[in-house]
């Protein structure tokens, strides 16, 4: 008797986003491929990230699953992966993605839910913007203004508007008062793109900032494509914040998140959804900022700093219909960060201040399955001594790899070790690696079952290796997969052709229409009282 669950329906799967039931739906292909088609709120998870992401994507071991590919056969080995780690419910979506297209639209790109999310805004909340010229020529002629940079703090150090300063989006409420305490200065807020910009700009309309505010139109690719000059390395952040700022950004927050219907929960309601994470998946996050996370947090939450958490909430929350749990302690940040997620149509509350100690520091590390044992790993100096004997394969992105790799170590996939692992020339042992060591002792047993090589892994991974002495390889790369696993966005990074970063402007403001078409998403854009 075939005890095999049945395939998901893609129906189905639809009317649980449209209900509000919990769901995880992940994408077993590489980002390459997820990134050009895949549902609306699918998340990308391909073979060689399950072990170090699904503990945090999806706590609840009994949470539904859903896995997909498009006929490669993956599907089937990412289930047999996530039951292995404990999981009680992973069933297959019936056809795969060309199943679903019959019944839903499929998106491009990366982070589609937010990104799409922030478009609807912008056509709801008519969200005012500047294009490149105008805050060109308003910084040419000295104009009061203060351009305040809503991106990761790395992505400003790489490329940012001339002027401008780091106030990540989360941070924006809380520290616009002090980045430009006249009410006559005029803000503008930046992003790569659009989305960060959009939501930056409505959350410091929502609050109040007495000031006028825009969004820098189409962000660094406007500017780029308007041939402007962008600035490198610049390191200018936020300054500290005032007690009059903070208390006139909390009261502005607390008005806003309760027109939305954010709830405020106490610590005990907080012990109650504890107790039932068996039966409702919860997640934990905190959106202040690394820094502040990492110098004392409540124990069991993860950080998730507030404007990343809602441009790229996939990243953090895998099933849909979950609740979340966002801290702060100032009664600004994870206000104004619930606000959007409950508009985005998630089940999202707020912490109250003080209900819990920050007496956990540090980052701790992912979530993370014991190497398996019975496959025999390796050592630096061991794999020195092998020399070219050995056959080194490195799991790594393809982006780390062409950063520094173990010399003659070839780039593969693993999800393509069927395909790739019997074309190896040579008859010596084949040697896994990765960054840390970790995915090269998860994948060591299956790349097993399709080589008769003998396979090891190296403990400690390309790091251990550079640590210990050994030298990297920089310039020569050997390719023994093609780098489909990264998706090449074309709103980062220095060096991104007219054409592509055009494009996906264009995409970016067709996604209403799609969403309107597609039916699932459950947003709901609130607008302010009526005067």
């Amino acid at each position: 008797m075939d005890d095999m669950p049945r395939p998901f329906q893609p129906e189905d799967l639809r009317r649980r986003w449209r209900d509000g039931s919990e769901i995880a739906l992940f994408d077993v292909r590489e980002e390459g491929p997820y990134a050009d088609a895949h549902p609306l709120f699918a998340i990308s998870l391909p073979l060689t990230r399950i072990e170090s992401d699904i503990f945090d994507l999806v706590p609840r071991r009994n949470a539904p699953i859903v896995l997909y590919d498009d006929g490669e056969g993956l599907a089937e080995r990412a289930r047999s992966l996530i039951e292995g780690l404990g999981y009680s419910d992973v069933t297959i979506l019936e056809g795969g993605l060309r199943g679903y297209e019959r019944r839903g639209e499929l998106y491009r790109d990366v982070n589609v839910p937010s990104k799409a999310f922030g478009e609807l805004v912008e056509s709801i909340r008519h969200t005012p913007s500047l294009a490149a010229s105008e805050v060109k020529a308003l910084l040419d002629g000295g104009a009061d203004m203060a351009i305040l940079d809503s991106r990761r703090f790395e992505e400003y150090r790489t490329m940012s508007i001339p002027g401008g300063i780091s106030v990540p989006g989360g941070e924006l409420v809380l520290r616009a008062g002090d980045a430009a305490p006249s009410p006559d200065t005029l803000v503008i807020v930046n992003c790569a793109g659009r989305t960060r910009s959009i939501i930056g700009t409505q959350s410091l309309i929502n609050a109040g900032l007495p000031n006028r505010v825009a969004a820098l139109r189409n962000g660094t690719i406007g500017w780029t494509l308007a041939g402007f000059p962008l600035d490198r390395g610049r390191t200018e952040s936020f300054p500290p914040t005032s007690e009059t700022a903070r208390a006139g950004a909390r009261a502005a927050a607390a008005r806003w998140a309760e027109r939305v219907g954010v709830r405020v929960i106490s610590r005990a309601w907080l012990r109650d959804w504890l107790t039932e994470s068996n039966r409702h998946t919860l997640y934990r996050l905190d959106v202040r900022t690394p820094e502040e996370y990492a110098a004392g947090h409540p124990r069991g939450f993860r950080s998730a700093p507030g404007g990343q958490l809602v441009q790229a909430t996939d990243e953090w929350v895998a099933v849909r219909g979950a609740r979340i749990v966002l801290f702060d302690d100032d009664g600004v940040r994870a206000r104004m960060t619930a606000s959007w997620l409950v508009q985005m149509g998630w089940q999202a509350v707020v912490l109250e201040e003080g209900a819990l100690p920050c007496d956990e520091t540090g980052t701790p590390a992912r979530q993370r399955p014991p190497i398996p044992p019975g496959r025999p790993p390796l050592s630096p100096a061991d794999l020195d001594r092998w020399g070219p004997e050995a056959c080194v394969l490195d799991l790594a992105r393809s982006p780390e790899y062409a950063a520094g790799h173990i010399p003659g170590a070839r780039f593969v996939l693993r999800s393509r070790f069927a395909a790739d692992l019997p074309d190896l020339p040579g008859a010596g042992p084949i040697v896994l690696t990765s960054p840390d060591g970790a995915a090269a002792a998860y994948a060591a047993e299956e790349a097993a079952r399709h080589t008769r090589r003998p396979v090891h892994f190296l403990t400690g991974g390309t790091k251990a290796w550079s640590d210990a002495g050994f030298p990297l390889e920089h310039e020569a790369h050997h390719w023994l997969s093609p780098a489909i696993d990264v998706y090449k966005r074309p709103y980062e990074g220095t060096d991104n052709a007219a054409d592509a970063m055009q494009a996906y402007i264009d995409w970016e403001l067709q996604l209403v229409a799609q969403l309107a078409n597609d039916g699932v998403s459950n947003f709901h854009v609130v607008r302010p009282e009526a005067p």
